[in-house]
């Protein structure tokens, strides 16, 4: 479940515990957890509700200054159902510490070395793990579409790939696109380009 920038504050501190989302199923679960900017959240909820039960107190739960904001930015993604998202912070994201972690050891190289690799050899598309690397460390914060269509790649696949390169501490994620994170920056560093 994504949360735009102006919400990930109030998540790390617990001052936004509910989320209203219109979704055709739901994408969440109760005791679930789900990974965000701001940290981990895990899920304590999860009911369909309607427009009408939504109360002034939910949209401060959820980071909104009123109900009618709330409900407009509802309004927005169609006529689904409307989820209501109750969770609670539940610590950082433990990728966070992985990204910081430059400092890699001939081991943890060739650990990452070898995913990529395996990564590379499964595509049908060929290699593109450190293809991706370099097009983000040269347009951080580029729309995922851009950088895709820059290397004629469909968008979904493109942001799946990266998706699997953030699972291992190389890439972040920004309010638009991405950056490599400082392990991802030393792995390209000491992989080299061609």
């Amino acid at each position: 479940m994504l949360f735009k920038e102006r919400f990930w504050a109030g998540l790390a501190d617990g001052t936004i515990t509910v989320a209203f989302r219109r979704w055709k199923r739901p994408n969440a679960k109760t005791g679930g957890r789900m990974r965000t900017p701001a940290g981990v959240l895990g899920v304590d909820a999860v009911d369909v509700v309607s427009a009408d039960s939504i109360t002034e107190e939910d949209a401060r739960r959820s980071g909104f200054s009123s109900r009618s904001e709330l409900l407009a930015e509802l309004d927005r993604y169609g006529d689904d159902d409307i989820y209501r998202i109750e969770f609670h912070f539940a610590g950082a994201d433990p990728r966070e510490r992985l990204r910081h972690s430059a400092n890699l050891s001939e081991d943890a190289l060739a650990d990452v070395r070898r995913r990529l690799s395996r990564w590379d050899a499964a595509s049908p598309r060929g290699p593109w793990t450190l293809t991706t690397l370099r097009l983000i460390a040269e347009r951080p914060a580029t729309r995922a579409a851009d950088l895709a269509a820059s290397i004629g790649r469909d968008r979904a696949s493109f942001k799946i790939d990266v998706r699997k390169l953030k699972e291992l501490g190389l890439t972040e994620s920004l309010e638009i696109g991405y950056r490599l994170s400082p392990r991802g920056r030393a792995v390209l560093q000491r992989l080299g380009d061609p």
